[in-house]
């Protein structure tokens, strides 16, 4: 779903951006030529999808995009990993989906891709897909998600407004003891004489005790039962940007990418697949590193508030043998921000 009448983003609730202005639709897709898609499965014992990140400008005529990966922890299967590290660049859209099913996925992926016009006699190709465990709301043994859903999410990708929450790869995800889902953030931010975007999406699925704005948000005071304490284990973060930067440049961002779990109260638990590309789709000279700075904390908040966000829209989801993730309740948010001094 889309962050509506009934529930509402982090700039909803009046907490400010920080240092960096949001931009326009505070999203990943601010970022040009970047497009969102998803593909969601909900029923009773299948909560769970497929999410596309497209950037538009690759294919025949620029066949990568320069990108670092950072591992916070390795506990993940994160398909087109090594290289991707290696050779500092990402050669397809980037998938997020099921922890069993991302193999299928990267199949499907590797199959669009080469059906493509330009593609006919290409014999190499690093699909690069992430995953969750969506198991606590969703039968993941079945791996029910396949070309179908690949299709359909990069069909369905578009610039603009992204859907966040309960969709997509984050259908059935968990994080800080409640509903998970997708997420996205975006800052305008000065990188050395030029003005740039950073733009981030994630995956939220990990434990700990959620804190926005620095007011701690503990899932047993503000939802029934201790079912999803402890559940959700991993987080795919993906940042984008149209600053020129390096694949080493990139991966120095990725870094900061993982930093931003711990500002959302994420304990970095050993069974943990935490993750961060970052790519470019920019052109022109790559900057100094000494003019970096702005951008890496542009990132940071960037990824914090798309954490938050994703908690923030996710909706209630249960599975038919019981297990209940519940949505954070707004009202006590909003009263515990305004409490705090945060928000008037």
């Amino acid at each position: 779903m889309t962050a509506g009448a009934s529930r509402a983003r982090l700039a909803d609730l009046g907490v400010g951006p920080g240092a960096f202005p949001r931009g326009a639709h505070n999203a990943i897709t601010d970022v040009p030529g970047i497009h969102v898609g998803h593909s969601t499965v909900h029923t009773d014992r299948l909560h769970t999808g497929v999410t596309a990140v497209v950037p538009t400008g690759l294919g025949a005529n620029r066949r990568w995009l320069p990108a670092g990966l950072a591992v916070g922890n390795g506990f993940g299967k994160l398909v087109g990993a090594t290289q991707l590290q290696e050779l500092g660049m990402i050669e397809t859209p980037i998938l997020l989906t099921s922890t069993l099913s991302v193999y299928r996925v990267a199949d499907a992926l590797l199959g669009h891709m080469l059906a493509r016009p330009g593609y006919e006699a290409t014999t190499t190709l690093n699909p690069v897909v992430g995953e969750t465990n969506d198991g606590f709301l969703s039968d993941i043994r079945s791996r029910p998600l396949g070309e179908t859903h690949v299709e359909a999410a990069l069909a369905a990708s578009a610039t603009g407004a992204v859907d966040e929450g309960s969709v997509g790869a984050g259908a059935g995800t968990v994080a800080l003891g409640f509903k998970g889902g997708i997420g996205t953030s975006s800052r305008s931010v000065p990188v050395g004489d030029e003005r740039h975007t950073v733009g981030a999406l994630v995956q939220s699925n990990f434990s700990g005790t959620l804190t926005i704005a620095g007011v701690a948000m503990p899932a047993h005071d503000l939802v029934p039962g201790p079912d999803a304490a402890t559940a959700g284990n991993s987080c795919m973060i993906v940042v984008a940007t149209d600053a020129p930067l390096d694949a080493r440049q990139l991966a120095r961002c990725a870094r900061r990418a993982v930093f931003a779990l711990r500002g959302v109260g994420s304990d970095f638990a050993q069974g943990s697949g935490d993750y961060a590309i970052a790519f470019s789709v920019g052109t022109g000279a790559v900057p100094d590193d000494s003019g970096l700075s702005p951008l890496f904390h542009a990132t940071m908040d960037a990824v914090e508030e798309a954490l938050v966000n994703s908690i923030l829209a996710a909706t209630t989801q249960a599975h038919a043998d019981g297990n209940v993730a519940y949505e954070i309740p707004l009202p006590v948010v909003r009263a515990r921000l305004a409490a705090a001094g945060v928000t008037p």
